[in-house]
């Protein structure tokens, strides 16, 4: 029987049926897994665990504990910021202050004794003057007395430039270059305890714990992630769009998202799609979308969604869109 005496006999009615089949058009599918925004806490100093608080699967409140790390070594270090501040600070404070009155009565007695003497070196020095032209004083003595009233004047104008430096009072040049030296100090110390603040890994956001890398006793390097969590109250669907699908997607779009073989969709939301396309993945390579760029996208499923697991595979399906 040939194929035009066999549709002759299946009738009208069935030619159209089956004209309308082959016109009717599904929406379009892609492929993706099912994701949740990573938070990867690192070490924030080469110190052992010691407590964990949480395990791995457990969900978390933000700001609950996760790790502690040993604190010792970083509170010595806060000691000593703290205290090396405590000398500048007072430093600073002396300079204001000035030279105490003290100090200034001291070094007018040190320029009197100098002056005294200098004039005791003077007066020995203009008695031996009018005997230089006998033989009754020798010429070493008379040096050795020239040297002496120079000495002494030269303690003179030392004493009273001490003295001077006491009255004019501290340089402003001191005051500023101790001020720095507090402040460098003091951000020391804040980041210090910036630093015993981290060492107690706290969850930033509400989440479950997926990995601890690290055990009790164990001493992470610094930067190693020492807890990776998995935050959101529902994963959303990282899919791939096909470059020919790209301008008929948008932000906000209603997607249906099929895990496996089951039946009823997960309803959500196109929430992001990148403008860059990318090489489409091993596992969304369909058909002749296999040789086409792709662009990834992101839909956010509701909290029917909320106990699924990361790394499953899906399909969505874009509503109210045609192929």
């Amino acid at each position: 029987m040939t194929i035009a005496r066999w549709l002759g006999r299946l009738g009208l009615p069935a030619l159209a049926f089956l004209a309308l089949g082959a016109c009717r058009n599904e929406p379009p599918q892609v492929l993706g897994t099912l994701e949740y925004d990573r938070i990867t806490l690192p070490a924030p100093a080469a110190e052992r665990i010691v407590t964990v608080e949480v395990r791995e699967g457990q969900r978390v409140a933000p700001g609950q504990a996760l790790l502690q790390l040993d604190p010792t070594r970083t509170r010595a270090e806060l000691a000593a910021a703290m205290a090396q501040a405590t000398q500048q600070r007072e430093r600073l404070a002396e300079l204001q202050a000035g030279p105490r009155r003290e100090d200034i009565a001291q070094a007018r007695a040190n320029l009197a004794a100098a002056q005294a003497q200098a004039r005791d070196a003077q007066a020995y020095y203009r008695r031996l003057l009018p005997l230089q032209g006998g033989d009754y004083v020798a010429a070493s003595e008379l040096d050795r007395a020239r040297a002496a009233v120079g000495s002494a004047t030269g303690q003179v104008r030392a004493a009273r430039a001490a003295l001077d430096e006491l009255l004019h009072g501290t340089r402003p040049e001191q005051v500023a270059q101790t001020r720095a030296a507090l402040a460098a100090t003091q951000a020391q110390v804040a980041a210090q305890r910036v630093l015993l603040d981290k060492l107690r890994i706290v969850a930033p956001r509400a989440g479950r714990v997926d990995s601890l890398p690290y055990k009790l006793g164990d001493q992470a390097p610094v930067g190693a992630p020492v807890a990776i969590l998995l935050s959101g109250d529902a994963p959303y669907a990282r899919i791939y769009v096909p470059e020919s699908r790209r301008a008929a997607v948008h932000v906000g779009d209603a997607v249906d998202v099929y895990l496996g073989t089951r039946a009823r969709p997960y309803r959500g939301r196109v929430r992001m799609i990148r403008s860059e396309p990318s090489f489409t993945p091993y596992y969304a390579l369909t058909g002749e979308d296999a040789e086409r760029l792709s662009y990834l996208a992101e839909v956010a499923l509701g909290r029917d969604a909320a106990d699924l697991p990361a790394g499953l595979p899906v399909r969505a399906e874009f509503r109210g869109a045609a192929r």
